[in-house]
């Protein structure tokens, strides 16, 4: 009896509208494909408190897989399936991504890192609030969910104080 090879099924790039990476995916999803927006957890300021979000790794981007049950729709219905803008595309040929890059991508996501930290200790910043505004400081550490502590030079010493993350800004 032989026995036959059968090739994987391609995986496409999806170029989404702005921010609208999650509704392209529930919709292909409710289609029946195969879809993988890769995330990355992140810190961002909300309500003048830090908190980890998860965003996407790609922004505009997302992976589509033809399986068995949507291949012979072929990629006409994917185009005006709502949050998607277009099939990324080299002239008329839509741009095939590689298993090995899927496979990657799915490894990164599922090893969970730690959230991209908003601020680093170490790095300077400036206060753009109250009393110490303009002064360049030094970022030390996070110093509960609403504060942050910063190092300020003041008369040639180095005085350490709390301040409200969303009152910094990082130094150009």
């Amino acid at each position: 009896m032989p026995i036959y090879w059968v090739a994987p099924m391609p995986w496409y790039l999806i170029h989404t509208k702005p921010r609208q990476e999650k509704v392209a995916l529930e919709n292909l999803e409710r289609q029946g494909y195969v879809c993988l927006l890769p995330m990355l957890k992140r810190e961002k300021l909300r309500k003048r408190a830090i908190d980890a979000t998860a965003e996407p790794l790609f922004p505009r981007y997302l992976f589509l897989q033809i399986n068995d049950k949507t291949a012979g729709r072929g990629l006409a219905p994917i185009r005006s399936t709502r949050g998607v803008s277009r099939l990324v595309s080299f002239g008329p040929t839509p741009v095939e991504v590689t298993p090995r890059l899927i496979e990657w991508l799915r490894s990164f996501e599922n090893r969970a890192p730690e959230p991209v930290p908003l601020f680093v200790p170490g790095e300077k910043v400036i206060v753009t609030t109250g009393p110490f505004s303009g002064l360049e400081a030094v970022y030390k550490m996070a110093d509960g969910v609403r504060r942050a502590m910063i190092l300020i030079e003041i008369l040639h010493r180095e005085v350490q104080l709390s301040i409200s993350p969303a009152d910094l800004r990082k130094c150009q």
